[in-house]
């Protein structure tokens, strides 16, 4: 350990890791292909590494030609190698992070930035009581959300043996092996090599819905289930140090879903897939229940001759179908067995659990989750009473915790359908009920309508009528949401969210629907099972999110149903269609400006504001580091209410290992603690000056993105031809459609391949355009007294600081040299020269105007472990890179084979590994 007090060594433990992985991955391509191809991926790695880490200029021009002369299947060798590696090169670094923070934590230093500790010894040390926190984490919600959007290459089976290399690696780091034990840990990890190399990485196949519902299921195995509790423990533990008093803290964070849920633009998701969903979460659930109920069974040998067991736990023993004599005097065991017992009963009402395991015909099932936790908690009392609460501290607690957390149902799936959907429907509904035809009415006429069917006790819908197959889809799913509500709980699926939102009938549309299905009612007495939420996206709808919500307050019959759920409305911001729509400064800008607006209208009308951001991986669709966004949100739009989108590659990248992922669901509590507890500064963050500059420098990027994006007619040629996009819509890496309409617009095409098209070219044009022309203007006016203004805010405004820094990240990973090699997939050389001229130039000036904002001699200045990260991956992106537009080049001039195809979209499966956030 003393290495880690050496600054120079301290990255000597990833070093080792690297060079083992690099060394077991060249043994597996030396036993696999033979010893001249290795020596080529070995030759064209060292080029990229005198061309990137020595600046060594001749070695460009040697990479490029031996690339141009590599066999087909040398080509493939090479794009497997290095996206391999970028992918073992993920784990060391994840591992070495982990590594690092156990380090400081055991030399007892000062808790790090992002940690829990850290976000209550700051509010602590502001004199903010501990009774404070305790009571605004009471009424707290916070979730992260999983989303199937799809920008996530890997395969479920790649994903599963980076698990297995990592857990291996950690076993080296952890603990200390013989020199046996380390060469079988070595054969460990060179079979998991073997095993992916000898894997096929793409998909042969479309993926399902009932597909990513597992992948999703997978990172609740691995982390949520046995990383959350833990996380609540340790608030809990830590409020009770500070008060002095034991605090148990109710519900407050969990982890929600998408998958199976959200149909907006997706026809795979059906009623059946949405069943399917559901029924599959809650096997995963009780699934673990069982599992660490059989744990605590064994463990919990307590004789009865030596402890005195409560009535409480006699009686939910004596409920146990099975009865061994060696279980006799052994009352917690014979009460955990009943527990089980009960769990497996419970598991196949709802179904879909161990049908080859079936519970005694007496054991009663559960009727709600409380029950379960009330028999659990029983236990817990119990052993406290007698002096063993210690035992009740371990996995008993975790376990108590788990089922108050995830339920039966595990994790709240949110329902999400677009806007125009919900309006064709209602109009057919009106038409077929001889009303009035909707479709001819103006908002106005459609508030009043809805509202008298919303006070109606007549339905709508009649099982005499045929309706069309999109009206009897979306009626089935609303029927469906009612029989989940009947079967799990309203906790189970809580929240409708409805895309493109633009009006208030938007919303009684959808209140109209479930209304037939009764989960929504004004009489006899008004009440809502769900949360119906409008999510605001485009530039145009953003601006206008406050004075819809202020028309929503002033409907009485929409504060009855607020009223019949605390008060509490929930607000989603879209990040990556505002992003499309303006640019990157812009969509930032007009999100806060909404955010400032709509805390403003929620305190004058007395309701509770929820914040649900629709954030993807990308700084193209609103990604960057969790802690910091949530700092720089505007004073008071978060209060302990916030939740948060993970999108793609960045589940996995966040949660697939289980100490990574505790770190960023930690991170996600510890910036909302902080931020719920604004200081004085960040309430007076807002001032004039800054929403005026802030204002004029939104302007200037959003007309020069606009000009270059919707009106120049040949830009979308441009991004058709010189990026992978229409190579990235042939991977099977989502059910979902890569566009709502089949146009050529940029406007009708899905945010996630317009950003991770961009990033595989890397431009990553998204998260920069418009910037640089932008801080050009303004020097222009103000001189360079507009850098001295522009470098105060980026030091003093949370808001610009994070803005700036997600810009500094992307522009670090894009590559004009490599991108410009992208521009001879154009076809058209004048068009190629104009586009790529002219985002070049802006290019060069985002890069200028963020160095010169920051200070900063080069990019990621004050991030050497980002810096130090890209540097080392750059020698196997650039590569692939290169391979990628050849192939490209070849696929689209006619060899449209599949071995072509297959080797393109491998180098997008590596380019998307080194880049980590790109999607």
């Amino acid at each position: 350990m003393a290495l880690y007090d050496n600054a120079a060594a301290k990255d000597l433990p990833l070093e080792q890791d690297l060079d083992l992985l690099a060394r077991l991955l060249a043994d597996t391509i030396r036993t696999e292909t033979g010893e001249d191809t290795l020596k080529q991926i070995e030759a064209v790695r060292e080029l990229a590494v005198r061309f990137v880490w020595e600046a060594d200029s001749t070695a460009a021009d040697e990479l490029a030609t031996t690339l141009a002369t590599l066999s087909h299947d040398n080509t493939v060798a090479l794009a497997r190698a290095f996206s391999y590696f970028s992918h073992l090169s993920n784990i060391a670094e994840d591992l070495h992070h982990n590594r690092r923070r156990r380090y400081h934590r055991m030399q007892g230093s000062q808790p790090q930035r992002g940690s829990l500790a850290h976000s209550l010894d700051a509010l602590v040390a502001r004199g903010i009581s501990a009774e404070a926190i305790k009571n605004m984490v009471a009424a707290t919600l916070i979730a992260p959300v999983l989303t199937a959007h799809p920008t996530e290459v890997q395969r479920k089976t790649q994903l599963d043996c980076e698990r297995t290399i990592a857990r291996t690696l950690t076993m080296r780091d952890r603990q200390a092996l013989t020199p046996e034990e380390l060469e079988e840990n070595q054969i460990a990890l060179q079979r998991v090599v073997l095993t992916l190399w000898q894997t096929r990485e793409i998909r042969a196949f479309k993926l399902s819905v009932k597909d990513e519902i597992e992948n999703g299921l997978s990172y609740f195995r691995s982390t949520f289930l046995k990383q959350l509790p833990r996380i609540y423990i340790e608030l809990e533990d830590r409020l009770s140090a500070l008060t002095g008093a034991p605090v148990t803290l109710p519900t407050f964070m969990h982890v929600g879903c998408w998958i199976g849920g959200d149909r907006d633009g997706n026809p795979f998701v059906t009623p059946e897939v949405t069943l399917h969903a559901v029924a599959r979460q809650a096997a995963v659930a009780f699934d673990f229940y069982f599992e660490e109920a059989t744990k605590l069974e064994g463990e919990l040998s307590l004789s009865s001759r030596l402890v005195t067991v409560s009535e409480a736990v006699r009686l939910i023993a004596a409920g146990s179908p099975d009865q061994p004599i060696s279980r006799a005097e052994e009352p917690y065991r014979q009460a955990m067995a009943a527990i089980r017992q009960r769990i497996l009963a419970t598991a196949h009402l709802l179904g879909k659990f161990r049908g080859e395991i079936l519970p005694f015909e007496g054991a009663a099932p559960y009727a709600c989750a409380a029950d379960l936790v009330a028999d659990l908690q029983a236990i817990a009392t119990s052993l406290a009473s007698h002096g063993s609460a210690l035992l009740a501290s371990g996995r008993l607690r975790r376990l108590i915790r788990a089922v108050t957390v995830f339920g039966f149902h595990l994790a709240p799936l949110d329902m999400r359908q677009h806007s125009g959907v919900h309006e064709r429907l209602v109009a057919e509904l009106f038409q077929k009920a001889g009303l009035e035809d909707y479709l001819a009415l103006d908002e106005a006429a459609r508030r009043t309508v809805l509202l008298r069917e919303l006070a109606s006790a007549r339905l709508l819908v009649t099982p005499y009528v045929q309706y069309s197959e999109e009206t009897a889809k979306e009626l089935a799913i609303a029927r469906t949401a009612a029989q989940v509500h009947a079967k799990y709980g309203a906790a189970a699926l809580p929240n409708y969210i409805i895309s493109n939102a633009t009006s208030v009938s938007d919303l009684l549309e959808v209140a109209v629907l479930l209304k037939e299905v009764g989960l929504v009612a004004l009489s006899p007495q008004p009440f809502a099972a769900v949360n119906i939420i409008p999510l605001f996206e485009t530039i145009p709808d953003l601006r206008g999110s406050d004075s819809i919500v202020r028309e929503l307050f002033g409907l009485p019959a929409w504060r009855q149903l607020l009223a019949s759920r605390g008060n509490v409305q929930e607000i989603m911001l879209g990040y990556s269609d505002s992003n499309k729509d303006g640019g990157y400064l812009t969509s930032n800008w007009e999100l806060y400006k909404a955010e400032v607006k709509l805390v403003e209208v929620f305190r004058q009308a007395g309701i509770q504001m929820r914040l649900f951001h629709g954030r993807g991986g990308s700084v193209g669709r609103g990604g960057g580091p969790s802690y910091e966004a949530i700092l720089a949100q505007p004073a008071g739009s978060v209060a302990g209410q916030i939740r948060i989108t993970e999108q793609g590659e960045i589940i996995a990248a966040k949660y697939s290992d289980a100490e990574v992922g505790r770190r960023n669901l930690e991170t996600l509590l510890a910036a909302t603690l902080s931020a719920s507890f604004p200081p004085e500064q960040a309430l007076q963050a807002d001032t004039p000056e800054r929403l005026d500059l802030l204002e004029r420098l939104s302007g200037m990027a959003y007309r020069e993105y606009r000009d270059l994006v919707y009106a120049t007619p040949e830009f979308i040629t441009y991004f058709r031809e010189a990026t992978p996009i229409s190579e990235i819509a042939k991977l099977n890496i989502g059910s979902r459609p890569a566009a709502r309409k089949a146009t050529n617009s940029i406007a009708d095409l899905r945010a996630i391949p317009w950003v991770f098209s961009w990033a595989q070219s890397r431009l990553m044009l998204p998260g920069w355009y418009g910037f640089g022309t932008a801080i050009e203007d303004y020097r222009r006016e103000r001189g360079e007294a507009a850098i001295e203004e522009l470098a105060a805010l980026y030091r003093d405004w949370p808001f610009f600081r994070a803005t700036i820094s997600n810009m500094e990240m992307v522009l670090a990973k894009s590559d004009i040299q490599i991108a410009s090699r992208y521009a001879t997939l154009v076809k058209d050389a004048d068009i190629a020269a104009r586009i790529f001229g002219r985002i070049k130039a802006e290019w060069r000036r985002a890069v200028d105007a963020v160095l010169a904002i920051t200070g900063h001699k080069e990019l990621l200045g004050d991030n050497p472990l980002l810096a130090r990260s890209l540097k080392n991956r750059l020698p196997y992106l650039d590569p692939l890179n290169h391979i990628q537009v050849d192939l490209i080049k070849r696929f689209r001039e006619g060899d449209e084979s599949e071995d072509v195809l297959y080797a393109i979209h491998l180098t997008i499966n590596g380019i998307a590994a080194g880049l980590r956030n790109s999607g």
